[in-house]
């Protein structure tokens, strides 16, 4: 069977604070998010190119289309396309702009596909189709709020995605995992996702845990993340004190006369 994606290589360099770099052979290519790329060896050239490249033959307005569901859910409508343009391996490498974790996975063994978060992509080998996946389910559009709108990778070659914090992996075979909608990273095909209302009006208004959960149920795998980056950023935002936030851990007298001086 002919493969459709580039066969690359990588290494995930770091512990909390990834990176992975991926080793091209001659002519071949990795598709990354636009602002992904850490450093890049020589022969390796980058272009930025609308669409994903994994449908050439689609014409302007194939990638056009396309484009324009990236643009409405959000993402930017160009994708950076590296290729080694040389005689030898060389080298490029990607980061999140956040702490967290990257999971490499091999889509030929998860059924050609994986449907993840929409700011989670990171690279791919070329050959992957990135597209934006809307859940036809009224609840999940109208309240899924960081989670309604998923991407699809689909593919037979290997494919990177960024999770912020700790990376967990959940196997179903049946069961309901209920999960707060920023904290989902991706699940492979034969899982069914909704968005449910989080418990008693109680709970939703006093409980502080969000008003909906994403519901999933049945048999395949689930990656989740244990700090949202939204998570983080509302953290940071409310302790900061140009925001009328209270200083945490700032307590030496260095620090004290750092804001008299401010």
């Amino acid at each position: 069977m002919t493969r459709k994606c580039h066969e690359v290589d990588y290494e995930i360099i770091g512990s909390s604070m990834q990176l992975v770099e991926v080793e091209l052979d001659p002519n071949e290519s990795v598709i990354a998010e636009a602002g992904a790329m850490t450093y890049i060896e020589e022969d390796i050239s980058f272009e930025a190119k609308m669409g994903d490249g994994s449908e050439p033959e689609s014409g302007f307005f194939g990638k056009l289309l396309g484009a324009g569901k990236r643009a409405i859910s959000g993402e930017g409508i160009f994708m950076t396309h590296f290729t080694n343009e040389g005689q030898h391996k060389r080298k490029v490498a990607f980061a999140a702009p956040f702490p967290g974790t990257i999971l490499a996975i091999d889509l030929a063994q998860h059924q050609g596909e994986l449907i993840c978060q929409k700011d989670s992509f990171l690279a791919a080998a070329l050959g992957t189709q990135v597209s934006m996946k809307f859940n036809k389910r009224l609840g999940t559009g109208f309240f899924g709020g960081e989670g309604f709108i998923l991407q699809s990778l689909k593919g037979d070659g290997m494919a990177f995605v960024h999770a912020g914090g700790t990376l967990i992996k959940k196997e179903l075979r049946g069961e309901t995992l209920r999960v707060d909608t920023g904290c989902l990273v991706g699940f492979t095909p034969g899982i069914d996702y909704d968005i449910q209302r989080a418990g008693s009006l109680k709970s939703m208004v006093f409980g502080g845990e969000g008003l909906f959960l994403a519901t999933l149920q049945g048999h395949g795998t689930v990656w989740l993340q244990s700090l949202p980056f939204s998570r983080m950023a509302d953290r940071i935002i409310a302790h900061a004190p140009s925001r009328g936030g209270k200083d945490q851990g700032e307590g030496s007298v260095l620090g004290g006369i750092g804001r008299m001086i401010n």
